[in-house]
């Protein structure tokens, strides 16, 4: 298993990730429903995106207090960003939903947010070195 050295720069966006999925899941669970009628988004589909995010944001507290991870823990996070964004971008040219221009903005916003945390994670990972293995 490749393990790393999370750099401080890693550590602070996986900080950043948890915090701003735990502050979307809390205000979803809140005010989903009030939401739903803003935004013109099925109550359930909010109900089962606060559902995923605040699970994830606690995996990612937990891992943003490591000094060492398997790379793979990172680029699994990465890839669960990456796609969240692209379903969301995928969402609004589907015809399961028909947000108005606030809900398409609400969504297009998060996902583009959610975008460049990737890049942040994929930043972070690049400057983390590789850990020296664990004395046997």
């Amino acid at each position: 298993m490749s393990l790393i050295q999370t750099s401080t720069f890693l550590r602070r966006v996986l900080v950043l990730d948890a915090v701003s999925c735990a502050g979307l899941g809390v205000l979803l669970v809140t005010f989903g429903n009030g939401l739903s009628g803003v935004l013109s988004l099925p109550v359930g589909l909010l109900q089962q995106a606060s559902a995923v995010l605040l699970p994830f944001a606690l995996l990612l507290a937990f891992l943003s207090t490591r000094a060492r991870l398997p790379r793979a823990a990172v680029w699994a996070v990465i890839v669960a960003n990456a796609i969240w964004a692209i379903d969301s971008i995928v969402l609004l040219f589907t015809d399961w939903v028909q947000p108005n221009l606030l809900g398409t903005l609400f969504v297009a916003g998060q996902a583009a947010f959610v975008a460049v945390v990737v890049e942040l994670e994929y930043i972070g990972l690049r400057k983390s070195a590789a850990a020296a293995p664990l004395p046997a």
